[in-house]
């Protein structure tokens, strides 16, 4: 069972934010505990009070991403909007987090720490396939999407294409960036499995989002 963490903790919070900052500066694997404490200036003693190792804080550090993930979601107020207006404003947050991916990191997190990482891979895919199918439902409900949708086939190539855009080779065509192809999927998702009143009320949002600052349809 994982143990309960309390996010609220000012000393902890510090710990996590300094540590993601040297992994992002230096690199995971040459950063070790005695830079970590002496960066925030406490001792290793108190360190410990917080974390059991360097794997235990990589993980900490793993639900410390899904509780600011899950915060930034519940300013979404879902039972206001209809299914395309609600997966447009997560992908909109999607959007604005690509940006802050450390690709270097990632790769050391993979390379290094692969059950950590694997875990928390499989915990994010659970929790996306979970909210695309709740939104295909909620979707086909409203008329905006088909009724006949295969809605755990859906919802599976999703997620399945999220976790191949990740992959270092996946931009295969020169000078095409990750925000590219994202914006690609995420309309043609919508395209696929909108009715004619899905698509031209998309179609309407995808213009007005285009001249707004979050410019996820003009790249």
């Amino acid at each position: 069972m994982q143990e309960e963490l309390n996010f609220d903790d000012p000393k902890f919070l510090a710990i996590l934010e300094r540590t993601l900052e040297l992994f992002s500066e230096f690199g995971i694997r040459n950063i070790n505990m005695d830079d970590i404490s002496r960066s925030l200036g406490i001792s290793k003693k108190t360190l410990y009070l917080y974390v059991k190792s360097k794997e235990d804080l990589i993980e900490k550090l793993f639900h410390f991403d899904d509780m600011k993930w899950d915060k930034e979601m519940s300013k979404i107020k879902f039972e206001e909007l209809n299914a395309i207006e609600g997966l447009i404003q997560v992908s909109l947050l999607v959007f604005e987090e690509l940006g802050k991916l450390d690709s270097k990191t990632k790769f050391e997190l993979k390379k290094y720490y692969e059950p950590i990482f694997t875990q928390f891979m499989v915990r994010k895919q659970n929790h996306i396939f979970t909210q695309i199918s709740q939104n295909i439902k909620q979707g086909i409900a409203e008329g905006f999407y088909r009724s006949d949708v295969n809605i755990d086939l859906v919802a599976g190539l999703y997620v399945r294409n999220l976790v191949e855009m990740h992959k270092k080779d996946y931009c295969f065509v020169e000078n095409i960036t990750f925000e590219q192809v994202f914006q690609v999927m995420f309309e043609s998702h919508i395209r696929a499995i909108s009715t004619s009143e899905g698509i031209v009320y998309f179609e309407k949002r995808k213009s007005e989002i285009s001249q707004s600052n979050k410019n996820i349809f003009n790249q």
